[in-house]
């Protein structure tokens, strides 16, 4: 196994092909249907800076005294992902990061932001998030979603964190956001916020975040085959919690 095949699983490029694909995207067709969709995705949107951030903890320095990191290239890598992701600019020039921006599209268009916004309380009284997780009034389908993601930061495996938001989040953005991207211009052009935000993941996430990313997680895994399948199965989870998230979304919304 050489320290491609990562990138030519078939497994793996089917189930980004039915993520890409779903009838999620073409069913929604109006205002209210986006809110719903937002409403359940802002999780989506949250978890993946935690995911982000462990990855900076762990490729970079972030403690006193300052060492030099072990691989200068993944932590410069990493450092300009976090830093476009946390402190971006939004469409009134004001440093936000892409989850506020979310919030800020949701509130826009009304959607509901009290479940999301009832969860970062919680967390900044710096409760466990499993057990914040378990006790959110959400479905179980989101809950699902965020334990995958905080079990894979708990196990603490870089190459298995990268791997993750690579090919099961990253790598995904640009292609999934562009068929919303579309659909919305077309039926609600007034959700100025929300295109921005979505074009903005487009241009950074298409352009040069995801390719950086796919760089990273080919260093992390040193063409070491037990690294690569490690992240290759992590990977196809992810895919596959993404995909029952979409297919919960899709039933909220027919």
């Amino acid at each position: 196994m050489n320290k491609n095949s990562v990138f030519f699983d078939e497994d793996l490029d089917y189930l980004r092909k039915s993520l890409i694909e779903h009838p999620l995207y073409n069913s929604m067709n109006s205002l209210s249907d986006i809110k719903k969709f937002m409403e359940i995705h802002v999780f989506a949107v949250w978890d993946f800076m935690s995911l982000v951030k462990n990855l900076q903890m762990n490729l970079t320095c972030i403690n006193t005294p300052w060492v030099p990191s072990e691989n200068s290239l993944t932590a410069r890598l990493i450092n300009e992902i976090v830093w476009g992701e946390e402190t971006d600019i939004d469409k009134n020039e004001v440093a936000k990061s892409h989850f506020e921006m979310y919030l800020d599209s949701m509130n826009e268009i009304g959607a509901n932001t009290n479940k999301i916004e009832h969860l970062i309380r919680l967390v900044k009284q710096g409760k466990d998030i499993f057990k914040i997780i378990g006790s959110l009034d959400v479905s179980e389908e989101i809950k699902d979603f965020l334990n995958f993601t905080f079990s894979v930061i708990k196990d603490n495996k870089v190459h298995v964190t990268s791997a993750v938001f690579t090919f099961g989040r990253e790598d995904l953005i640009p292609n999934m956001f562009i068929e919303i991207v579309r659909k919305i211009k077309l039926e609600n052009k007034s959700v100025e916020s929300l295109i921005y935000y979505l074009e903005r993941h487009i241009e950074m996430d298409g352009d040069h975040h995801g390719p950086m990313a796919m760089n990273m997680i080919t260093t992390l895994c040193e063409n070491n085959d037990k690294k690569i399948l490690e992240a290759l199965d992590s990977s196809k989870l992810a895919l596959k919690k993404r995909i029952k998230l979409w297919d919960h979304i899709y039933e909220q919304i027919k």
